[in-house]
């Protein structure tokens, strides 16, 4: 049974902010590293435990969140993709199924953490009029292979954001947002520091409930893989992209059209 891992950086517990934490420049972005790469551990164990016989973990982080040196070694770690196509990331239809560790909910949700799509410039992302996220989008390249989504971990909102999109998935929140959203006309350089609140389980409490949560995902994938829904979702498709305000550009809206393929929706520039 082989899984695919999908990581970020700032779903993780710990992870307080975006520039301190999360970038190469900031204070505490190797203590960061250490605490992303701490909870796919425990998603790895809890994935084998569970009956998983090779896990890959992506590192889907823009500038890098794996520490390859911490990392579980009974993984593979995966990082660099073709950047003039980088969906589905790697992921194929070889996989049995993919999870999430350390994911953020999609731009615009309340009480969410470090929000953002893709990147703070991001108001909303629709495919066929559904917002979706960062979660959202592989989750439906993944639909498109075959790939059961099975394991989302992260904030609340985005574990919430995951069960409304994939019905089945099993979750782990390890943080809660503490501030609303309604933020649609700020720049995508105020959004960036507006939703900076959370409240936080301790680094190993999160890791415990990864772990359970995975060992379960893993279990159920094997003897009951069809409790895991794909989305609803047929084509012909449409992605709509609304960005905000960025310096002296104006909010605009990016509009891309497939007959067939999500997944090469996603890669038009």
């Amino acid at each position: 049974m082989k899984i695919f891992l999908m990581t970020d950086m700032e779903g993780v517990a710990g992870i307080l902010n975006h520039d301190d934490w999360v970038l190469p420049s900031g204070r505490f972005y190797d203590q960061g590293r250490r605490l992303l790469t701490e909870e796919v551990n425990a998603a790895v164990d809890g994935l084998f435990t569970g009956g998983a016989t090779k896990v890959v973990v992506a590192d889907g982080h823009g500038s890098g969140g794996i520490d390859p040196e911490q990392l579980d070694p009974r993984s593979q770690l995966l990082r660099g993709w073709d950047s003039t196509a980088p969906y589905p990331f790697g992921l194929d239809a070889t996989f049995d199924g993919i999870g999430w560790v350390g994911q953020h909910a999609k731009a615009g949700t309340p009480f969410s953490h470090l929000t953002h799509t893709g990147g703070f410039e991001v108001c909303d992302q629709r495919v066929n009029g559904l917002s979706i996220g960062e979660f959202g989008a592989l989750a439906l390249c993944a639909m498109e292979l075959g790939v059961r989504s099975i394991l989302a971990c992260g904030e609340a909102a985005f574990t919430q954001e995951a069960e409304t999109l994939t019905p089945g998935i099993l979750t782990a929140a390890v943080k809660n947002g503490t501030l609303p959203d309604g933020l649609d006309a700020l720049s995508a350089e105020d959004y960036r520091k507006a939703k900076l609140g959370a409240l936080h389980l301790s680094p190993r409490d999160a890791r415990q409930q990864i772990r359970s949560a995975a060992l379960h995902a893993a279990q159920l994938l094997k003897t009951a893989p069809h409790r895991f829904s794909f989305p609803a979702m047929h084509p012909p498709y449409t992605l709509e992209r609304f960005l905000r305000q960025r310096g002296n550009q104006p909010p605009t809206t990016i509009v891309k059209t497939h007959p067939s393929s999500l997944i090469a929706l996603f890669n038009q520039k």
